[in-house]
């Protein structure tokens, strides 16, 4: 299997990329299943958000530690049977730590194999890179993905329980807005999320021209 000769230094922009420029949800909107599903609390978005992190983390490291003995013709079977070994274990570990998490969380545990934000790092980046930038890459990645699930979870458990990780927010006055835990609540929340990223962006690119605009006719 031919590699490529460039090999990524690991710097804090190898960490950084996975939470800003390539978000797995915001960006790159990747994984937008379990995004949707296991957010309507606080606890369940953690769970799953540290559940894809470790997954994406361990089979990342394995992958990059393999990448030259791997044949290149059954590569992206053998990612997934490392990705599902670490999906099981996590299975296993939820179900051991809380079954009424793990009930919670549903099938969308085990569907971690099927994330495409995994079996793409490992493709793309993994398979290419050596093991402290692969597990750096990943890092920033699975906490970008985490940090996302938090956004939508806190917010749909706010608005609509009134409450963070179960503590009451709000007084007892407060009319909690169901739709926000039920299914279409979910697609509300990651569209107000992705308008505020996209405006972040934009604002971000035009002070950027601005200050190479000022740069330019000062010269």
């Amino acid at each position: 299997m031919s590699l490529p000769n460039k090999q990524e230094k690991v710097t804090l922009d190898t960490f950084m990329r996975g939470i800003w420029e390539e978000n797995p949800v915001f960006v790159m909107l990747l994984g937008l299943c379990p995004v949707l599903a296991v957010t309507n609390s606080t606890m369940n978005a953690i769970a799953m958000g540290l559940a894809t992190l470790f997954v994406l983390v361990a089979s990342s490291t394995l992958v990059s530690l393999l990448r030259k003995v791997i044949p290149k013709q059954v590569r992206i079977a053998t990612y997934i049977v490392i990705i599902a070994t670490f999906v099981t274990i996590v299975d296993y570990v939820i179900q051991a730590i809380s079954l009424d998490l793990y009930n919670a969380l549903g099938a969308f545990i085990q569907l971690i194999v099927a994330n495409c934000v995994i079996l793409g790092r490992a493709e793309a980046y993994a398979s290419k890179q050596k093991v402290g930038a692969s597990i750096v890459n990943a890092l920033g990645m699975g906490t970008g993905f985490t940090i996302a699930l938090l956004c939508l979870g806190t917010v749909r458990e706010l608005l609509g329980a009134g409450t963070i990780l179960g503590v009451q927010i709000f007084s007892s006055n407060f009319e909690p807005w169901v739709v926000m835990i039920l299914p279409p609540g979910g697609f509300f929340v990651l569209g107000g999320w992705l308008l505020l990223f996209d405006y972040l962006k934009h604002r971000k690119e035009q002070k950027l021209l601005n200050t190479e605009g000022a740069v330019a006719n000062g010269s």
